[in-house]
């Protein structure tokens, strides 16, 4: 079964996959879940969808009511998909796609002057890529204090809870996988 938008304006909507396996695809099932519990910020949110393969977790996002979202992801493929699919969506106007190696920094978004209210990012697993992006994060000085963060992950990688301005509030584990939602503290 191909992907789809799974609640909001664009349910049901069918969306393109990345060709390979470059890219992992959240489930329906764990996507629903994940916006099951972040309903109540999403509306009129200003989002950040890193490493966003598909664009599926922000164009749920906008199905659901966010202002706005930035897709940042930097495999070619997948920013074309990206692309297609804000078109599919008819989601241009509410969306901006950037090219950026998250692992080296963020600083593409620090010149953006956009502050995020929510981050929602599925990195590589197993590859040590959590901590690094955190820290590019804050580094980028682009969230709003007590932004939320969601990352998706494989359970072995923990999420580093000596941050000064990375708070976990809640974990939830999915199968072979967790997602952790952190509050941004500064």
């Amino acid at each position: 079964m191909g992907l789809r938008i799974i609640g909001g304006s664009l349910r049901g909507k069918k969306i393109l996959s990345v060709k390979g396996d470059v890219t992992r695809p959240t489930s329906d099932r764990l996507r629903e879940s994940i916006f099951n519990i972040i309903s109540f910020r999403i509306k009129e949110a200003v989002v950040l969808d890193l490493y966003a393969g598909t664009g599926a977790f922000g164009l749920e996002s906008l199905s659901r009511g966010a202002g706005s979202v930035v897709f940042v992801d930097n495999y070619r493929d997948a920013l074309d998909v990206i692309k297609k699919n804000i078109s599919l969506c008819n989601m241009d106007n509410r969306s901006k796609v950037i090219n950026c190696n998250i692992i080296k920094n963020l600083n593409c978004l620090s010149t953006k002057q956009t502050f995020f209210d929510m981050v929602i990012m599925d990195p590589p697993y197993n590859r040590e890529t959590i901590k690094k992006t955190l820290y590019n994060l804050h580094d980028s000085h682009c969230l709003k204090p007590d932004a939320m963060v969601v990352v998706e992950h494989f359970p072995l990688e923990t999420i580093y809870e000596g941050f000064d301005f990375f708070q976990i509030t809640s974990q939830r584990k999915y199968g072979k996988k967790l997602v952790s939602f952190l509050s941004y503290m500064i």
